[in-house]
């Protein structure tokens, strides 16, 4: 096995565009490809396991602790040939001043080697101070666990730009120069109010992709790239065990207007005997048969007319909430399910079976990490008092909700529902802004298991 971390000095560098490159590039020449991306974020994944075609996991310090971190690589790098880690905005970016929870304390930790991907549109000579303060900063503060092994130039404008680059680079430092990539509108994923455009909601996804290996393929040295990367202990994928008996089954909404979704708590959904059906609130007129539903975070609200077009399955839902079924709903999800969505001048309706309608704004109202503490106000979670890290990113605020509301969670930090509370329960759908995931201190698919369990035996 051999694994690589692709990290940059900022964001909106192109290490997305690398990563997702090489591994399909990697696919291609039949490769076993398991991406992993650093943090809390969605939409990279989406991106990374479109190219691989294979789940992509996520490795978090503010949600997972350091062994759980690790009992996910190793678990999910089995029967891999190659892991591909993408980092999070720059390689010493992180919430601690210390950088442990930086991209290179991670790099340390799973013994990966950086691949550095530069943005080099406006820059020439200058980019041998950027490159050699980073080997600098490198040595005084992570010393030689950290291995800096190579770098990519980005954006490169023509024949000229490249060459002022690779003299400076050369002359300044000692850095494998790996790969020069060509600025291009094709090698460009959309960006908006949320960051990258999903794989799933762009309509060029594939093309863009294979784009992406193309370029990786002309101006990339892979032989490099492979001898650099850390040989693993060859690992055999895990035997299957036994299929859960199915215990219940669960509605899950995925399609372009809601997808974000972490493929670990999916898995543990399933090994629990949860059976999950994919419905398309676009699309399907109706539920499936199902005895709860998880609506996750999207982007409700570059879909309006198509949700307020589809009447029979909101109106579908609701009946579903009102008849005390199991629903939870994070982000795009509360959104959905309250009266209507306003953005602009244009208000759309929703599902309306929670007493509230959100609103979009031009700057986040939540963004980043949250600390939140249980109430006990809410039918199934944590109990009361317990601390719970989660993130949060959202541009939309709650108008006109019920003052009667119980909240499930009093935001230690962040800003949730209100600035101070979030999650609400409406019968027995509970929705909130907060992205939770399933770990050691906060099992929540395990709450969702027992309580879908207890209501199919009521009902």
């Amino acid at each position: 096995m051999a694994r690589l971390q692709i990290a940059a000095t900022h964001k909106s560098s192109g290490k997305t565009t690398v990563a997702t490159g090489l591994c399909r590039v990697f696919s291609r020449q039949g490769l076993v490809v398991q991406p992993f991306k650093k943090g809390p974020d969605f939409i990279d994944p989406m991106w990374l396991s479109k190219a691989a075609r294979r789940a992509c996991y996520n490795l978090d310090y503010h949600t997972q602790t350091v062994a759980e971190i690790m009992q996910l690589l190793t678990t999910k790098s089995a029967g891999s040939d190659v892991q591909i880690i993408e980092s999070n905005k720059g390689l010493f970016d992180g919430r601690a001043v210390d950088g442990s929870d930086s991209n290179a304390a991670l790099a340390v930790l799973t013994d990966s080697p950086v691949v550095l991907v530069i943005d080099c549109q406006g820059i020439t000579r200058g980019v041998a101070p950027l490159l050699v303060g980073y080997q600098t900063f490198a040595q005084q503060t992570m010393g030689p666990g950290l291995q800096l092994v190579g770098v990519v130039l980005n954006r490169i404008a023509g024949p000229r730009h490249e060459q002022k680059l690779l003299q400076a680079v050369q002359h300044y430092s000692d850095l494998p120069i790996l790969g020069t990539l060509p600025r291009s509108p094709s090698l460009q994923i959309t960006e908006r109010h949320l960051g990258l455009v999903p794989s799933t909601e762009d309509e060029r996804a594939e093309t863009l992709i294979e784009a992406m290996a193309d370029a990786i393929e002309s101006h990339v040295d892979l032989p490099a790239i492979i001898a650099l990367a850390a040989p693993g202990k060859a690992m055999s994928p895990a035997k299957p065990g036994l299929q859960p008996e199915k215990k219940s089954s669960l509605g899950v909404a995925r399609d372009s207007a809601f997808g974000f979704y972490y493929a670990d708590d999916l898995e543990h959904l399933q090994a629990a005997g949860v059976e999950l059906v994919e419905f398309n609130t676009l699309k399907d007129r109706s539920l499936p048969d199902v005895d709860g539903l998880f609506i996750g975070g999207g982007f409700p609200e570059t879909h309006l007319q198509a949700l307020q077009s589809n009447r029979s399955l909101r109106k579908d839902i609701a009946r579903f909430i009102e008849a005390g079924r199991p629903v939870y709903a994070e982000c795009g999800g509360l959104m959905f399910l309250g009266r209507s969505i306003r953005w602009g001048e244009r208000t759309a309706d929703m599902v309306s079976a929670l007493p509230l309608s959100t609103q979009m704004h031009d700057k986040p109202m939540g963004k980043g990490y949250v600390d939140l503490e249980a109430t006990g106000n809410l039918c199934w979670g944590p109990q009361p008092g317990q601390q719970l890290p989660a993130h949060e990113f959202h541009y939309s605020s709650v108008e006109a909700m019920d003052p009667r509301i119980c909240f499930g969670y009093h935001v230690r930090r962040g800003f949730g529902i209100d600035g101070r509370h979030d999650a609400i329960q409406y019968r027995n759908c509970i929705a909130g802004y907060a992205h939770h995931r399933h770990t050691k201190i906060h099992p929540w698919t395990d709450y969702l298991v027992d309580f879908l369990s207890h209501k199919v035996t009521v009902i």
